[in-house]
């Protein structure tokens, strides 16, 4: 797997998403951002889907394998923080999982580009890199 394809096509998905929030439903231009956001999300399924399965079924087994693998385009959060070229999360992005070594903390999985890497978010104040390409 190309990781630098990969995190470049990941940075287009969350440019197109960003772009798209700051407009308005009723915007002329918002059903086609979001047919060109669908498109370039199915692009990366298409391209890498099968490539990150097996990385995410890799960490879900050392960190969470009472959790089911998603699709890694569920793995997205729903808001980047940019400083530069580096991205960032907050604690509550991610997909849920279940952590018997974080037991009673919400734990959730995250997919973060620049660099490509696998965030576990622990509670309301600690991450974990835990897969980074």
């Amino acid at each position: 797997m190309d990781t630098k394809a990969v995190d470049k096509a990941l940075v287009a998905i969350i440019a197109k998403r960003i772009e798209l929030q700051k407009l308005d439903y009723n915007n002329p231009k918002y059903d086609e951002l979001e047919e060109e956001l669908h498109d370039l999300e199915d692009d990366f399924q298409d391209a890498y889907g099968d490539a990150l399965e097996d990385i995410l079924q890799d960490v879900h087994d050392e960190h969470c394998p009472d959790s089911d693998v998603l699709y890694p385009i569920a793995y997205l959060a729903k808001q980047y923080s940019i400083d530069g070229n580096n991205y960032s999360v907050t604690n509550t992005e991610g997909v849920f999982v279940e952590s018997e070594k974080h037991a009673g903390k919400e734990t959730k999985l995250v997919l973060v580009p620049s660099p490509l890497r696998i965030i576990l978010n622990i509670g309301k104040d600690r991450q974990e890199v835990v897969w980074k390409a």
